[in-house]
C-alpha cells in the first residue's frame, strides 16, 4: 500500500504537468509530423509500385 501512496504523492507533488496551451502545441506538432510521415510513406509506396511494374513489364517482354 505504501507504493501506491508514494506513487500518488510523486505524481501530485513532483511531476510538472504541461499547460493546456503546451498540450495543444505538442498535439499540433505530432499531427503535422504524422501527416508528413504518411505523405513520405505514400510517395515511397507509389514509387516502389511503379518500379516493380516496370521490372515486371521488362521481364515479361524478355520471353517474346
Amino acid at each position: 500500500m505504501g507504493y501506491i501512496k508514494n506513487s500518488y504523492k510523486e505524481l501530485v507533488e513532483k511531476v510538472s504537468w504541461p499547460s493546456f496551451a503546451q498540450l495543444q502545441s505538442s498535439t499540433l506538432v505530432v499531427m503535422i509530423a504524422s501527416l508528413i510521415f504518411a505523405i513520405v510513406v505514400l510517395a515511397m509506396d507509389m514509387s516502389f509500385e511503379a518500379i516493380m511494374q516496370g521490372i515486371y513489364k521488362f521481364l515479361g517482354n524478355l520471353g517474346r
